[in-house]
């Protein structure tokens, strides 16, 4: 581990921290890489690096920044060039690996799975149909059924007021077969109503 000086920075020093940052800014590095590669050089901290960068040397190299600066956006656009001449390259079938072949492969593996796919779209629809019949076939029971239903509560309804008009008749004749009782005297039977609501004769 480098001993961290405190002794001032010498005109050397500032040398060596201004061709190392200039390096940085040139390649397209940070400052904070230049100031550790410095500080690891100079047996200083990066802070200190960074401190004496800003405050004095930074003030020295301004054209020489500047110059570092477009030399670094010189490179990035040769190399973005570069990088659309190898897209390009590859999209007409330069460097790309693309050979007839290949081609050939990939159109017989593309026409086989749009073969496929077709395949399910056909059991697809063929499952949907059924689907539909029996959809189809469900609602037409259930409208049936609900037209039976319809018809057994109507049947129901009439047998129930059938049954109360019959209890409504025995019980008028059970009322006057006691009144006519009363007025013949002891020798006329007497009928009583069950729980079942039929007549039983009481002697």
């Amino acid at each position: 581990m480098a001993v961290k000086r405190q002794d001032a920075w010498t005109p050397e020093d500032d040398l060596v921290l201004a061709e190392v940052t200039l390096r940085h800014i040139r390649e397209g590095g940070t400052q904070l890489s230049a100031f550790e590669e410095v500080a690891e050089k100079l047996g200083r901290t990066p802070a200190a690096c960074g401190f004496r960068w800003n405050s004095t040397v930074r003030k020295k190299y301004e054209a020489a920044i500047q110059i570092a600066k477009a030399q670094r956006q010189k490179k990035n656009r040769e190399k973005q060039r570069q990088q659309r001449l190898r897209v390009e390259g590859a999209a007409i079938g330069g460097d790309s690996g693309w050979t007839i072949d290949n081609v050939i492969r990939f159109l017989r593996q593309y026409k086989n799975e749009m073969a496929e796919l077709r395949r399910q779209k056909k059991q697809l629809e063929k499952e949907l149909q059924e689907k539909e019949a029996d959809l189809a076939r469900l609602e037409e029971e259930n409208r049936e059924m609900r037209g039976k239903l319809d018809h057994v509560q109507s049947d129901y309804r009439m047998v129930n007021d059938d049954y109360r008009t019959l209890v409504q008749i025995m019980e008028r004749a059970r009322k006057l077969a006691m009144l006519e009782g009363e007025a013949d005297g002891a020798g006329q039977p007497k009928f009583k109503m069950e729980e079942n609501r039929n007549l039983e004769r009481v002697d």
